[in-house]
């Protein structure tokens, strides 16, 4: 059975692999970046890579009166916002992205109540909703997050179960402009290609079984 990977263990990889900073004192300026190299790899790899495993989903219930809703931690991209209609709130809606300056040509006196229809990115930690909520709609948001970054406290998280290899090159890539070791770029820039390919690969082939299932049913 394989070991996953923990914060620790793959601290002692990278080293291994740059043949640098086995020790604090036989290096301590790599032994100390190569966390920050780490969370630099897992920042690289959410912003690059959109795949079910760092989707999430957070619900709750729209406030009347109340057109600016907080985005979660470590958001990364709105995947879709639906809300509750009906008898018993038992229709889903979806409502529809647009872009802030539609929202406000749409709906400008944000006083004014009705049945949402569209929501837009106020800031990057706020979206608008537009119109205004008229009642307690039950939403439910898909979105695309930063996965809990790691560290001695936080040694696992869906990276290093699920995409050590990825993980791990892409920390190799950080490290080369920091060691200013320029020749070894392209060498972990094609393992971190080849590794987010089958990774896309994986999440394609879901969705794809997932099309046909439905279209069998």
């Amino acid at each position: 059975m394989a070991t996953v990977m923990t914060f620790t263990t793959l601290q002692e990889d990278v080293r291994r692999y740059l043949e640098r900073g086995e020790t604090y004192a036989s290096d301590p300026v790599v032994y100390e970046q190569i966390p920050r190299l780490i969370n630099l790899a897992e920042r690289r790899i959410a912003r690059e890579l959109k795949i079910q495993g760092f989707i999430n989903v957070v619900t709750g219930t729209l406030v009347v009166g109340q057109s600016v809703y907080s985005k979660p931690d470590r958001w990364r991209d709105t995947v879709s916002i639906n809300i509750g209609t009906g008898t018993n709130s038992n229709t889903r809606k979806p409502l529809f992205t647009r872009v802030y300056e539609y929202l406000l040509s749409y709906w400008p006196d944000r006083s004014q109540t009705d049945e949402p229809l569209f929501y837009a990115d106020y800031d990057y930690s706020h979206w608008l909703i537009a119109p205004t909520p008229d009642a307690e709609y039950p939403f439910e948001i898909l979105y695309y997050e930063l996965p809990r970054l790691l560290d001695e406290d936080v040694q696992t998280n869906w990276l290093t179960e699920y995409a050590p290899q990825l993980l791990l090159y892409g920390t190799l890539l950080e490290a080369t402009p920091f060691l200013k070791n320029d020749e070894r770029i392209n060498v972990w820039q094609s393992m971190y290609d080849r590794a987010a390919a089958m990774l896309n690969g994986e999440d394609l082939a879901k969705i794809l079984d997932r099309a046909a299932v439905r279209k069998e049913a």
